[in-house]
């Protein structure tokens, strides 16, 4: 998907990614049963895991990037 073709709605859920709990743990600590857990879920069963991919780029286990834009 291209960033043009990102809506509002794919933002709304990213948002639910960047504040749950789970991803927050994973994309802070990089290792342990919940980074394994939110990288085996995030491109299969997790909406809010794949806009969060569509709206910034990169996986929602991966570190984010100080320039990522919103």
């Amino acid at each position: 998907m291209t960033e043009s073709a990102v809506t509002s709605f794919d933002k709304a859920l990213a948002m639910v990614c960047e504040l749950c709990p789970v991803c927050l743990h994973a994309r802070h600590h990089q290792q342990g049963v919940v980074f394994n857990f939110v990288k085996s879920i995030e491109t299969e069963i997790c909406p809010f895991c794949k806009a969060y991919e569509r709206v910034h780029g990169q996986k929602a286990h991966e570190k984010r990037n100080k320039s990522t834009k919103r």
